[in-house]
């Protein structure tokens, strides 16, 4: 885990992979839930039989957003970013999805530290995320998320 208390200690991981989370396991009742939040119940998410049946992965896979909101979760696994008054998921940007993630799949956040600017007090940071999957050699998804902190 990096931990990280400032402005400076964030800029001079510039450029570095700073890890990968543990493994995570998305199971179906995680995908059940997040099709009961977000009301998207497509098939090819909730019907295991029509998916073993029917299905392009003869499985039931995880919603993209789903993998997407695990983004906080496995990124605080990585680093921990200390004295901030305020933490912002303030977006995310050139995101693309390229395997689909089958039930039971373990995935893992890899994160690289793109760039570190300081706008008047506000620290704005741009993490490049892939998500892996054990077994594949295609990542789930790569892109950028951007995160704005208010250091103390």
């Amino acid at each position: 885990m990096v931990i990280i208390n400032n402005y400076e200690k964030y800029k001079s991981l510039e450029g570095v992979m700073v890890g990968s989370s543990s493994w995570h396991t998305i199971d179906q009742a995680q995908i059940n839930r997040f099709a009961d939040a977000t009301l998207d119940h497509q098939w090819i998410h909730v019907d295991h039989q029509k998916a073993l049946a029917e299905g392009p992965y003869r499985s039931t896979i995880a919603h993209g957003y789903l993998t997407l909101s695990l983004i906080p979760y496995l990124w605080k696994q990585i680093v921990e970013v200390k004295n901030v008054s305020l933490e912002i998921n303030y977006g995310i940007e050139n995101f693309r999805f390229g395997v689909p993630v089958k039930v039971d799949s373990e995935v893992s956040l890899q994160a690289t530290i793109r760039s570190v600017k300081d706008l008047r007090g506000t620290v704005k940071v741009i993490v490049g995320a892939k998500l892996m999957i054990k077994g594949e050699s295609k990542p789930a998804y790569t892109g950028d998320v951007v995160f704005l902190y208010h250091f103390k």
